[in-house]
């Protein structure tokens, strides 16, 4: 006596094939990136002129393109800090970006993956600004948190401007790294290329 099973095979593999595809789109499915916190702080330099009264904004993520973008900084000041001691001098808002100061923002964005390896100003408006320093803090872990960005430079205008150690290779030549292209989205998701960087 003979028992057919190639009816219970197939059901079991047909069973089988659901479950693989179920527990497939499960891992699929883009589960949304949290927003994190971060303590951005810009020194200006002591030159005269250092200062500036412009819109400046701020670009700055990881290696995992996860890339932060500040419109203007300026309507975000957060406090101004000694820059001999790391004391809160005032919380009260003032014009930021004046010769021989340290300012800090806090900007809400989305979350790193790894620590910030790049940082870009960008100066829009007439006069001129020269940064010492710029570093940014991710205050839900501090390991994700950038080292020093220095600059002691005057920006130029209407252009990104900034350092990017993500990616790096030591060459024979010296090092080299790579270009970074910052794109930005239209209301219809198209992409169209942006400034250039410096």
């Amino acid at each position: 006596m003979m028992i057919d099973c190639r009816g219970s095979i197939l059901l079991l593999c047909v069973f089988l094939a659901f479950g693989f595809i179920i527990a497939g789109s499960e891992n699929l499915t883009a589960k949304p990136k949290g927003n994190c916190t971060y303590a951005l702080t810009i020194e200006t330099t002591c030159t005269k002129g250092a200062d500036t009264s412009n819109h400046v904004s701020l670009r700055f993520g990881d290696t995992n393109s996860n890339d932060i973008l500040v419109k203007r900084l300026s309507s975000k000041h957060l406090r101004w800090v000694d820059p001999l001691l790391p004391q809160v001098l005032d919380d009260v808002p003032r014009k930021p970006f004046q010769a021989c100061m340290v300012d800090q923002f806090q900007i809400t964005g989305q979350c790193v993956e790894s620590p910030i390896c790049y940082l870009y100003l960008k100066l829009t408006g007439d006069d001129d600004w020269r940064p010492g320093f710029a570093q940014v803090q991710v205050l839900e872990g501090s390991h994700l948190s950038s080292n020093y960005f220095y600059f002691r430079r005057y920006l130029p205008r209407h252009m990104w401007h900034g350092s990017d150690l993500c990616d790096r290779e030591v060459t024979p030549f010296g090092i080299k790294h790579k270009r970074k292209i910052f794109v930005k989205k239209t209301a219809r998701g198209s992409l169209l290329p942006e400034e250039r960087i410096t």
